[in-house]
């Protein structure tokens, strides 16, 4: 729907689509978004890749969520995620009632996407990612809208490619994050094995403002896939995007129900408005006050995952 302010992007990490239970709950929780709103799913799978190069005997490298892809490593991203992750995703939505319509990055344009330049990593090191693509443009997403218009749900893989046809492998929470600003969405929810951002004792942080974002991102906080997480919600609000949260989506058929983090996009409200300059509150108490244990502390499943 061109122009919808009412457009939800919804990314999936791979590990809620790994076993077809976890696949048919997603796939209910897709039909309820997509009922009362125009919806564009993204999807990593990165534990299913792991497993495949582990199978191959190819090593693995990973730098703050984001993987280091060579050119055997590409080739096992491409057909795990565009291929058996994305049509098992699409069938199960199927079966829940959903006209699913399974995409990458490369398809007419939903993104363009260009080779990642060297990385520098929360710890200062430059790294160079290999055929890692950064979502690029400002453009909206012709094929996306279309899709949505004829009530379909596009189902976007994390795999892109540059203007010369090279494929690229981009992280799920980066492109979801930049589809969410191009597209205007009302909302981005990003849904994971873990309820949102947690506090070094493991409480989920109900709410965080951008200056508390920006301090766990820049502070080493935020480690591993979360960092990636973060930073797609900070692009996400510096767009506009109207709400985003990071839920968990393990045992659930209904997103909206999912612990997790709330992304303030205004002011200072709830136990974020009790924070000291220092550190955080909100660890999951409501009302609690005084300094929080350090935020950020990274998911088990995300870690060093691309999504």
């Amino acid at each position: 729907m061109t122009g919808d302010a009412a457009t939800i992007v919804l990314k999936l990490g791979g590990e809620l689509l790994e076993e077809p239970d976890g696949r048919r709950d997603i796939a209910t929780a897709i039909r309820r978004l997509a009922s009362r709103s125009p919806l564009v799913v993204v999807h990593g799978g990165g534990r299913e890749v792991d497993a495949e190069l582990a199978a191959k005997g190819i090593p693995q490298q990973a730098v703050d969520g984001l993987r280091v892809t060579d050119a055997a490593t590409l080739d096992v991203v491409v057909r795990v995620l565009a291929g058996r992750v994305n049509t098992q995703l699409v069938a199960a939505a199927r079966v829940a009632g959903v006209q699913a319509v399974g995409l990458t990055a490369a398809d007419a344009g939903v993104s363009t996407v260009t080779r990642a330049e060297p990385y520098t990593a929360a710890d200062g090191t430059l790294v160079d990612l290999g055929f890692v693509g950064q979502p690029t443009g400002a453009d909206r997403p012709v094929l996306l809208d279309r899709l949505c218009q004829a009530g379909l749900v596009p189902i976007v893989a994390s795999i892109g490619a540059d203007d010369r046809g090279q494929l690229l492998n981009v992280n799920a929470d980066t492109l979801a994050g930049h589809l969410a600003a191009r597209l205007g969405a009302a909302r981005l929810l990003i849904a994971g094995g873990t309820a949102g951002v947690l506090d070094a004792q493991g409480r989920t942080i109900l709410s965080m403002d951008m200056d508390m974002l920006q301090r766990a991102i820049a502070d080493g906080r935020a480690r591993a896939g979360m960092v990636a997480k973060l930073i797609a919600c900070r692009e996400a609000h510096r767009a506009g995007v109207g709400r985003i949260d990071i839920v968990t989506g393990t045992h659930t058929d209904n997103l909206d129900s999912s612990a997790g983090t709330t992304i303030l996009l205004s002011g200072l409200e709830g136990s974020v408005s009790e924070r000291k300059q220092d550190g955080y509150t909100g660890t999951g108490h409501p009302g609690s006050r005084g300094r929080a244990p350090a935020a950020g502390v990274q998911p088990r499943a995300d870690r060093a995952h691309t999504r």
